[in-house]
């Protein structure tokens, strides 16, 4: 590569304090147990944030670690708890579990708001947080921005951030959910590793 004068693609670079110590509001109960065996046990959230000319976009997802499926997400111009319990209600609207589902996050002030901790319990939902400064804690949600930054923002700074959202939109909903493939679930995309686990239910 450095022959050829190329250079690896990376996307905004995060910060990270270093620090080990657990949150005050959750336990890290997912404890790096990033494999369940079923669609809506476990649940991450994360996020992240691009560059418009109108300012930033702030984007929170929620993701099922099961098939590494996009089930909830949620884009604004602030960066408050709305954002986030947008993305879950969103989660929760689409998936209805029906069982307590362990929702594991990072300590960023959103997840520790009261309506949001409120919204977790009229759900059933269990909240979790990572250790301060550690993202390995919520790996598996920071490779999902990693890779939508890598795939299409790429440093950009999109016009608008109507612009921005709809690109972002188009790659969760038309591309990452239906078609990108995962060597976690087999090399198929998230929606056909989820069939092929409904359908092998319907046969048992």
């Amino acid at each position: 590569m450095r022959q050829h004068k190329l250079k690896a693609q990376t996307g905004y670079k995060r910060r990270h304090i270093k620090s080990g110590k657990t949150s005050r509001i959750a336990d890290n109960l997912l404890a790096r147990q990033f494999n369940p065996p079923a669609p809506n046990q476990t649940w991450v959230s994360d996020i992240t944030y691009v560059r418009t000319y109108e300012g930033f976009l702030f984007v929170a997802t929620v993701m099922d670690l099961f098939s590494r499926r996009i089930v909830g997400w949620s884009m604004d111009k602030n960066m408050g708890k709305h954002l986030v319990i947008k993305a879950l209600l969103m989660a929760v609207y689409q998936r209805q579990p029906k069982t307590d589902v362990l929702v594991h996050s990072d300590q960023g002030s959103q997840y520790g708001s009261a309506d949001y901790l409120a919204f977790m319990k009229e759900h059933n939902l269990v909240p979790s947080m990572s250790r301060a400064g550690n993202c390995h804690d919520n790996a598996v949600a920071e490779s999902f921005f990693a890779t939508i930054k890598k795939r299409i923002i790429k440093r950009k700074i999109y016009s608008t951030r109507n612009d921005a959202k709809a690109e972002i939109f188009n790659f969760i909903e038309m591309f990452y959910n239906p078609k990108k493939r995962h060597s976690h679930t087999g090399g198929v995309s998230p929606a056909k590793f989820e069939e092929a686990y409904f359908s092998e239910l319907e046969t048992v």
